[in-house]
């Protein structure tokens, strides 16, 4: 048995530390998610600003990866944690079911954002359990059990989230009940054989329609979808597809939740991913951008007709948590920035005018990417051995590409076979055009 090392004083500053401290320290008392853990050697981050961090023995990277694509507004914004340090010290905690004007104000800022059917917002501790108490809304709202999903998803690691997730992760975890899934538009790798995207939209519908039907459209409560899929490959829907989902809702009597967990507050150059598209969900769960992480906090934007339901009715679920006052005021402090700095504009100006060219430039370049997809800020580049085939690179070439992208000072989000390009929301263009040189030079230097 290895002893601990000595738990170092949390006085000490950052600068006083080595990388190796930090990573001992870690190693000997933390236990990691999604993790082996014996192998495991992660890095040592001791600050950060705007899209930029930096270790304990004065090395910096490029945040592209935003760190778990949530520090939409950048690292240590002046702004948010003045907000934070104001709220600390006026009033640290109060229990959910009291009256709190930051909390309110936060919910009313997230409301001005969202379609004008929305009436009310719930407080949750992040996007997992937003999903969970939104598939509990709809369940309760329509007196039915079964909830459809996609299989290329992620929602969440609590109980009915991971059940309704689409990759391995839900496997190991399914002790939920009444979880269906589908495929979903992905024209790259179809699952319907189509050759265009109005194809891909047309028989995707089809699938999802047959499938509520084989289930039973009187048992089904909610589809739940990623507006863009995230994790699974920042996957564009295809043109017309949330269109159809919506209309399907409507014609079955199916409540339509859109997890906007990762893919809100700015990183799809909108303020929801689905304003890009002419759709209105009933149910909205959101986490991550809302607050770019800085305090644990999510939530479910709920329509006025999902939220009557509970007027004479006891809605049963909360959290100890719900509505934190720092976490509120870190939400307001967010939006107002949002709005004061142009950011979701800012996203939606470095997608167009230099991630979309400068990524296709690069697949121009690199016979290695097969595909380039995102909009915003929320990119992918699909990785493949043969542009033919589209047979998917191996785990060793990621594992061999990510090393060079870190050693050239760019911290990257590697998922299977992709390079997700995911800056915060305030990156600039000199910043874009820097780690565009990097993903180039690292793409030169590894070979099939």
């Amino acid at each position: 048995m290895v002893a601990s090392p000595a738990i170092l004083d949390v006085a000490v500053t950052t600068a006083a530390l080595s990388n190796a401290e930090v990573v001992a320290l870690d190693r000997a008392n933390v236990f990691h998610s999604w993790s082996a853990q014996k192998a495991l050697n992660p890095l040592a981050i001791a600050g950060g600003s705007g899209s930029t961090v930096w270790d304990h023995d004065g090395n910096s990277y490029l945040d592209f990866s935003s760190q778990l694509v949530n520090t939409n507004i950048g690292h240590q914004h002046p702004k948010v944690i003045a907000a934070i340090a104001r709220q600390a010290t006026s009033l640290a905690t109060v229990a959910p079911a009291a009256a709190n004007h930051v909390r309110a104000t936060a919910a009313a800022k997230i409301l001005s954002h969202a379609p004008s059917n929305m009436d009310r917002v719930f407080f949750t501790n992040g996007g997992a359990d937003a999903n969970e108490n939104a598939i509990r809304m709809a369940r309760l709202h329509t007196g039915r059990d079964k909830v459809i999903s996609r299989y290329r998803s992620y929602h969440g690691n609590t109980g009915a989230a991971i059940a309704a997730t689409g990759d391995w992760r839900r496997i190991p975890n399914e002790y939920s009940r009444g979880h269906v899934h589908v495929f979903g538009p992905y024209l790259y790798r179809s699952e319907f054989w189509s050759q265009s995207p109005e194809q891909e939209t047309e028989r995707a519908l089809h699938h999802l329609r047959r499938v509520i039907e084989a289930e039973g459209s009187q048992s089904v409560a909610a589809v739940l979808l990623e507006t863009v899929p995230g994790t699974a490959g920042i996957l564009v829907p295809t043109p017309g597809y949330l269109e159809g989902v919506r209309e399907l809702c409507d014609e079955y009597g199916i409540v339509m939740i859109l997890d906007e967990v990762m893919a809100g507050f700015g990183r799809t150059g909108d303020w929801f991913a689905f304003d890009a598209f002419n759709v209105t969900p009933d149910l909205i769960t959101f986490a991550k951008g809302v607050n770019s992480g800085y305090i644990p906090v999510g939530g479910v934007v709920i329509s006025g007709e999902i939220a009557a339901t509970f007027d004479e009715r006891v809605f049963p679920g909360g959290l100890t948590y719900s509505g934190h006052p720092i976490a509120a005021a870190s939400i307001v402090a967010s939006i107002e920035a949002f709005e004061e700095e142009d950011i979701v504009g800012n996203a939606a100006r470095m997608g167009r005018d230099h991630l979309d060219p400068g990524l296709l430039a690069l697949a121009e370049k690199h016979q290695v990417i097969g595909e380039v997809r995102g909009r915003g800020v929320f990119w992918a580049l699909e990785l493949v051995q043969d542009r033919e085939t589209r047979t998917p690179v191996t785990a060793e070439y990621m594992g061999r590409i990510k090393a060079e992208l870190f050693g050239r000072g760019l911290l990257p989000f590697i998922a299977d076979n992709r390079i997700h390009v995911v800056p915060p929301a305030v990156v600039t263009a000199e910043e874009v055009a820097h780690a565009l040189r990097i993903y180039d030079e690292a793409l030169t230097a590894t070979t099939i």
